[in-house]
C-alpha cells in the first residue's frame, strides 16, 4: 500500500522541479512510511511513499522496463502478481524483485494501455511510455483505492489523495453541484470533489494523456456480466463459498503481520471463516470496537465468532474524543465526508495498527448480496404503490406524527419516516431517497438563496446509473447503482482515507472481481427471495458459522451519534454552527441550522445525520477557508 503522486507537462513547458515533486508526495506520508521513490526526466515526474507489504527489502518503487523507457508507480495490491510474472518471465522479461508493483511495466509492454485489464487486485496506478511521451492513469474495478487529477496548462497533476494535487493547484474554486450532492448523500460522488478545479477519476477506467491532451475511458464494466440463467440455489451456495475462500486465500498473502476486522455481522464474519479454511493452523488476529450503548454494540457477536474459530481476539470499546474529529477524521479525506460509521472505523484502524500493518474486512458484502434494508424496502415500494392514492399521501403521513422519536439505531420511527415519505417515488428515484438526508425542499429552506440558485436536484448522481442498469432484474438494477456511487464513493472512500491515516492496508476480499462477477450475474430470487436480507450468503456460510450469526438481524456499522452530538460533540456543534461561524462561511442560514441544533439538543427530535452533515462541513471550510 502505498501513496502516488506525479506531473506531466505540455511540450515545451517548464520542466518540473524534483524538489516540488517531493514536496507533494510527503503530504502522503501516511500512507506509505517506509520508502520514499521519485523518477523525474524533462517534462514528467512520478513519485511515491511506500508502505511495504510484499518483498519489503527488495520492493522499491518507482518500477520501470529493462531498457529503462517505461515507469509506474502503484498504490495497492496486485493478487495475481505471481502468475502475470510467471507468464511476462516466459515470453522473455526479466525482474529484478519480488514486488507485486514491478510486473506493471512488462505488462504494458506486451499489452499496452491495455494492460491493466489483465491485473486483480486494488490498485490506483501512474505509468510513463517515454519513448511516446505518454502517460495512463488507472483505477481498480470497484474504486477500492482513489486517484485524484487536475488540468494544468495542458499538462496533469494528480495525486492518491486531494491533499497532494491541492499542494500543486494553488487556485480552486468550491464546487457547489459537490456540495449540493454533500447535503443530500454526506459523501461527493465521482468524477466531482468540493473543488471545480480537480476530479477523481472514476472506478474501472484508464487516463491516457498524450500530444497535451487526455482521454478518459472505461476499461471494464459491469452492465457486461453476463446473467445466468436457471442456475440453482443450491449450485449459486457451493460456487459462491468457492470464490469467496479462495479471494480471502488469495489477499491474505503478505510479508509483513496480517489481521481481520471483525463486527460480528454476516461480512466480516464469513471473512474470518474463510480464512480459517484457507490456513487451518494459522495464527488469525481479529479486532473490534464497540459502544456503551447496546444497540450500537456488537462486541459480544464478535467475540462468539473469535471464540469460534480460535482468533486471537481484541476488542476496544469507544469513547470519542471531540479533537479526534478536527485531528484525525476531518483531514483524512480533504473534503467534507459525513457517514457517521466514520467515528468507529477510525478507532478500528487504531486499534489495528497497534499489532498489524495488513488487514481484511467485509466491506462489499451488503452490495454484492442484498443485505441492506434499502433492497427489502424497493420491494415493499412496488406494492406500496398500488395502495389508494388518500392512504399513501394523506392517511399514513398524518400517522406517522404520532411515532415516538428514538435514538435507537435503525429505529422503527426513523425507519417508518423514510419509508413513507419516499415509497411513491419513481422506484429509481425511491431507491436514491432512501439514503437522502438533506432534501431539494430542506436545502432550499437552510441554504443562502444565491447559494441554492446555483444548484440542480442531487439526483443527478445516481439516474445515469439506474438507466445504464436496465438490463438486470429489479434487485440487481439498484445493487448496480449502489456499486457505482454508494459502494466506491462512501464505504471505500471511508475505509482508504481512515486506514490510511493511520498507515494500514486494508484489503476488501467479498468485493474480488470473480466474486464480484459472480453475484452481479445471478438473479434477484436467490439474492433476495422474499423479504430475507443476504439469502444465499447465508446459506453458502451454514454450518460453517455460529447458528445465532447466520440467523442474526443486520445491525450495520454504525455509532451512537445522536447521544454523542448532545454530549462529547455538543461544544464543536455551538462553535462551528455559530451565527458568526455561519455568516462568515456565506452557506447556510442561521435561524434555520440553529433550529435543527436546539430541536436535537432538546431531544424533541433526532436529527444527528444532518447536524453531523453541517458540522462536518463548516468544520471544513474552516479549516481550508473556504468561504462564499
Amino acid at each position: 500500500m502505498c501513496g502516488i503522486a506525479g506531473v506531466v507537462t505540455a511540450d515545451g513547458a517548464r520542466e518540473v522541479d524534483p524538489d516540488r515533486l517531493r514536496a507533494m508526495c510527503r503530504t502522503l506520508t501516511h500512507r506509505g512510511p517506509d520508502d520514499e521513490g521519485c523518477y523525474v526526466s524533462g517534462t514528467v515526474g512520478l513519485a511515491v511513499r511506500r508502505l511495504a507489504v510484499i518483498d519489503v527489502r527488495h520492493g522499491r518503487q518507482p518500477v520501470r522496463s529493462e531498457d529503462g523507457t517505461v515507469h509506474a508507480v502503484l498504490n495497492g495490491e496486485i493478487y495475481n502478481h505471481q502468475r502475470l510474472r510467471r507468464e511476462l518471465a516466459a515470453r522473455g522479461h526479466r525482474f529484478a524483485s519480488g514486488s507485486d508493483a514491478e510486473v506493471i511495466p512488462h505488462l504494458y509492454e506486451e499489452y499496452g494501455p491495455g494492460f491493466v485489464r489483465h491485473l486483480e487486485g486494488m490498485f490506483a496506478i501512474a505509468l510513463y511510455d517515454g519513448a511516446r511521451r505518454r502517460l495512463v492513469l488507472c483505477r481498480d474495478r470497484v474504486g477500492v483505492k482513489p486517484l485524484y487529477y487536475a488540468e494544468r496548462d495542458g499538462g496533469l497533476v494528480f495525486g492518491s489523495e486531494m491533499k497532494a494535487v491541492l499542494s500543486a493547484v494553488p487556485d480552486r474554486t468550491p464546487d457547489l453541484q459537490a456540495f449540493s450532492a454533500y447535503l443530500s448523500l454526506m459523501y461527493v460522488p465521482a468524477p466531482r470533489t468540493m473543488y471545480r478545479e480537480i476530479r477523481k477519476l472514476a472506478p474501472g477506467t484508464s487516463l491516457v494523456w498524450q500530444d497535451n491532451a487526455y482521454t478518459v475511458e472505461p476499461y471494464w464494466a459491469l452492465a457486461d456480466v453476463a446473467p445466468r440463467a436457471g442456475v440453482s440455489a443450491a449450485s449459486a451456495q457451493r460456487v459462491l463459498r468457492h470464490l469467496i475462500v479462495d479471494g480471502v486465500r488469495q489477499q491474505m498473502v503478505a510479508d509483513v503481520p496480517l489481521g481481520f476486522f471483525l463486527s460480528g455481522g454476516m461480512d466480516s464474519s464469513t471473512v474470518v471463516a474463510a480464512a480459517r479454511l484457507a490456513r487451518p493452523d494459522a495464527v488469525l488476529k481479529t479486532f473490534s470496537v464497540g459502544f456503551a450503548d447496546r444497540s450500537y454494540d456488537e462486541r459480544g457477536e464478535a467475540a462468539l465468532v473469535a471464540r469460534h474459530f480460535g482468533t486471537e481476539h481484541t476488542a476496544l470499546l469507544v469513547e470519542p474524543q471531540a479533537d479526534d474529529v478536527a485531528e484525525g477524521m476531518l483531514p483524512a479525506f480533504d473534503e467534507p465526508f459525513a457517514d457517521p460509521s466514520m467515528v468507529p472505523t477510525y478507532y478500528l484502524c487504531r486499534l489495528a495498527r497497534q499489532k498489524v500493518t495488513v488487514a481484511l474486512s467485509g466491506d462489499g458484502g451488503d452490495e454484492l448480496l442484498a443485505g441492506y434494508a434499502t433492497y427489502q424496502a424497493d420491494k415493499l415500494a412496488r406494492y406500496y404503490r398500488h395502495l389508494p392514492r388518500p392512504l399513501t399521501a394523506r392517511i399514513a403521513p398524518a400517522l406517522l406524527r404520532f411515532l415516538p422519536s428514538s435514538d435507537a439505531k435503525a429505529s422503527f420511527d426513523f425507519r417508518a419516516r423514510r419509508f413513507v415519505e419516499n415509497a411513491i417515488e419513481d422506484p429509481g428515484r425511491s431507491h436514491y431517497l432512501w439514503r437522502v438526508v438533506f432534501r431539494e425542499a430542506h436545502k432550499a429552506r437552510l441554504l443562502q438563496p444565491d447559494v441554492f440558485a446555483e444548484m440542480t436536484d442531487a439526483y443527478e448522481t445516481h439516474e445515469p446509473h439506474h438507466l445504464a442498469g436496465a438490463g438486470f432484474d429489479p434487485l440487481t438494477r439498484f445493487q448496480y447503482t449502489d456499486a457505482h456511487v454508494y459502494l466506491p464513493d462512501d464505504v471505500l472512500t471511508k475505509v482508504d482515507r481512515l486506514s490510511m491515516a493511520h498507515s494500514l492496508e486494508v484489503r476488501v476480499p467479498l468485493l474480488a472481481t470473480p466474486v464480484l462477477e459472480f453475484a452481479f450475474s445471478l438473479p434477484g430470487r436467490l439474492k433476495l427471495p422474499g423479504l430475507r436480507p443476504k439469502w444465499l450468503l447465508r446459506r453458502a456460510m451454514a454450518g460453517l458459522l455460529p447458528p445465532e450469526i447466520s440467523a442474526m438481524r443486520k445491525k450495520g456499522f454504525n455509532a451512537p451519534l445522536p447521544r454523542w452530538l448532545r454530549g462529547v460533540y455538543r461544544p464543536l456543534l455551538r462553535e462551528y454552527l455559530s451565527q458568526d461561524v455561519l455568516q462568515r462561511q456565506g452557506y447556510f442560514r442561521f435561524d434555520e441550522a440553529n433550529a435543527i441544533v436546539e430541536r436535537h439538543l432538546s431531544g424533541t427530535a433526532d436529527h444527528a445525520r444532518e447536524l453531523w452533515i453541517l458540522l462536518l462541513f463548516t468544520m471544513w471550510a474552516e479549516q481550508e477557508k473556504a468561504y462564499r
